[in-house]
């Protein structure tokens, strides 16, 4: 229990030491730069489908735990991307209110999926259909924690699209919230199981997913596919999730 605790409250420490040290470098949150970070080329260069999910520290001190996470996603032939994101404030679901590849309120983004060409074509309407029959569409369904928040969002679109193999990080604070009700069952890539207590705490067990446990929205982590450790505050440490 010392170990386990240990492992959950100094990568958090760690988080909180850096973000105190050196802040965030960002200034004032309401004035940061939001502008593209590059990681996009214009839509009208490719023909292609694309999709991506990505992922950048969240605003002031809860860049310390967290990351907000956002989709992308572009019809083939479009001349413009479409940018889906979970807020706090207005429409919880907001479309194309941020460039599509912009800095989180200064945070520069990592992808963390990046699928282009027949596959994305393929999957586009799938992540489309989540968008529109979400169930925390309201106003006021937002919750930071334990969620339904961004993460939860993001992490209801992978689920439906598991041919992605795609895993958020673990500092994708609310992917672990039960959206769908259900507290225990099989992983959404049908390579393990899950257990959560409405998203205080869980556990989940698979190929794809590694092994996780979820302690009040802190993830700690192993990834036995592709090897490295899943730390809370820190994120992931060894090989790259991949795409």
């Amino acid at each position: 229990m010392i170990l386990f605790l240990l492992l959950i409250f100094l990568p958090i420490g760690l988080s909180a030491g850096r973000y105190f040290v050196f802040g965030d470098g960002r200034g004032n949150w309401q004035t940061a730069d939001r502008s593209s970070a590059g990681l996009l080329q214009p839509a009208s260069a490719s023909p292609e489908a694309l999709i991506r999910v990505f992922a950048a520290r969240t605003v002031r001190w809860r860049g310390i735990f967290a990351v907000h996470t956002w989709i992308v996603v572009k019809d083939k032939g479009a001349a413009t991307y479409n940018r889906y994101d979970y807020t706090a404030w207005g429409d919880p679901i907001r479309s194309n209110g941020f460039a599509p590849d912009g800095r989180w309120f200064g945070a520069m983004p990592e992808t963390v999926v990046a699928v282009d060409g027949t596959l994305a074509e393929e999957l586009i309407p799938k992540i489309r259909h989540v968008v529109e029959t979400y169930r925390f569409r309201a106003y006021g369904d937002y919750s930071a924690w334990p969620g339904p928040n961004s993460n939860t969002f993001v992490q209801a679109t992978l689920d439906a699209i598991p041919e992605l193999r795609a895993v958020l990080p673990p500092t994708a604070v609310g992917k672990d919230y039960p959206y769908s009700g259900r507290w225990v069952g099989i992983t959404p890539s049908g390579t393990g199981l899950y257990a959560s207590l409405s998203g205080y705490l869980g556990m989940t067990v698979g190929w794809i997913e590694g092994i996780e446990v979820n302690f009040f929205g802190a993830v700690l982590g192993v990834d036995i596919r592709r090897p490295a450790l899943k730390l809370p505050g820190i994120g992931r440490l060894g090989i790259a999730a991949g795409f």
